[in-house]
């Protein structure tokens, strides 16, 4: 297995007020041998403010056991909730689809069988580039006509809407506090699937107490009604930011922090008193704190370990 890290971003393309010196880059999962493969780009969640290690490697090797090609994007967030994001993060996914493309030969890749798999606000950016690709254009004349358009989809417990039934701190990550109507409503997907919106696997589980289901009942209705092939699995239980709920995800394994690139060099502003912490983040960050005292245990949860199979066997049939 080759295993590399690729900065998708030359210098002077890329600039965030909170990157500090980080640059959106994939970490490659890919077969040594001269066979080309169907693609996964794996994109983790953390509501837009960290990158979860728990949704990266450990989720591309299991693609990549199953003859995939994968990689696991890490794009920009927003940690200290004061700069929002807009448009950069789908920016990111944008360009890394064109540059897995680009580098197809490469990478042993087949260009039109190129899968986004995403989880939670991960999935949110998955879902906003299979809504929105057409709107992101590429300036660098090295992907001049190569599309970003993902072939299909894999939304996991996805943020879909910015309405009612939002996750709130994914949205002001994202958008910011006084986000505009029309930014909600863009971001907002389930008003955005039209006929030309990608074939789609979505999974979800009936308690997840932190993205409510309904956010995947919402983009499932507006895919039967534009007509977008779709599969729904609902799973009978299990909480929010399962992966894979398998013992590997339940250990911590296969679980390394790359991922976390971008945080440890905002921290590292904080810590020497160069960037400034609002209350209600501090708040947040206690809070979560505490939760983590008080003991994450996981748990193995075998009827949604089985979701990987099913995501696969819908792969193969569009």
């Amino acid at each position: 297995m080759r295993t590399e890290t690729y900065k998708i971003w030359e210098p002077g393309e890329y600039s965030y007020e909170h990157a500090f010196g980080f640059v959106p880059n994939i970490t490659s999962y890919i077969h040594e041998d001269d066979v080309k493969r169907p693609c996964i780009l794996v994109v983790p969640g953390g509501a837009y403010c960290v990158v979860a290690p728990s949704e990266g490697e450990l989720v591309a090797l299991k693609f990549y056991e199953k003859g995939y090609q994968t990689f696991v994007l890490t794009y920009t967030v927003n940690y200290l909730q004061a700069v929002p994001l807009k448009l950069q993060p789908l920016k990111d996914i944008s360009r890394a689809v064109r540059y897995i493309r680009r580098n197809a030969d490469a990478f042993g890749v087949i260009t039109d069988e190129l899968t986004v798999c995403g989880f939670s606000a991960g999935g949110h950016l998955c879902g906003s580039l299979c809504a929105h690709y057409e709107d992101i254009k590429d300036e660098a004349a090295e992907y001049g006509g190569i599309s970003n358009r993902p072939d299909s989809a894999i939304l996991s417990y996805p943020v879909i809407t910015f309405g009612e039934q939002t996750h709130r701190v994914t949205r002001i990550a994202l958008l910011g506090e006084d986000a505009s109507a029309e930014e909600l409503e863009y971001m907002s997907l389930e008003k955005q699937v039209t006929e030309k919106t990608p074939p789609c696997f979505i999974w979800a589980t009936a308690t997840d107490e932190a993205v409510p289901v309904e956010n995947s009942e919402m983009y499932v209705r507006a895919c039967r009604e534009k007509g977008v092939p779709c599969a729904f699995h609902m799973f009978t239980r299990g909480k929010h930011g399962l992966s894979l709920a398998d013992a590997d995800w339940a250990n911590g394994i296969h679980m390394p922090l790359y991922t976390e690139e971008q945080i440890v060099a905002v921290m590292r502003r904080v810590y020497a008193g160069e960037v400034q912490v609002s209350e209600r983040v501090r708040a947040e960050w206690d809070e979560m704190e505490k939760q983590q005292k008080e003991g994450d245990v996981r748990v193995p949860e075998p009827e949604v370990a089985v979701w990987p199979e099913l995501a696969d066997a819908f792969l193969k049939n569009h």
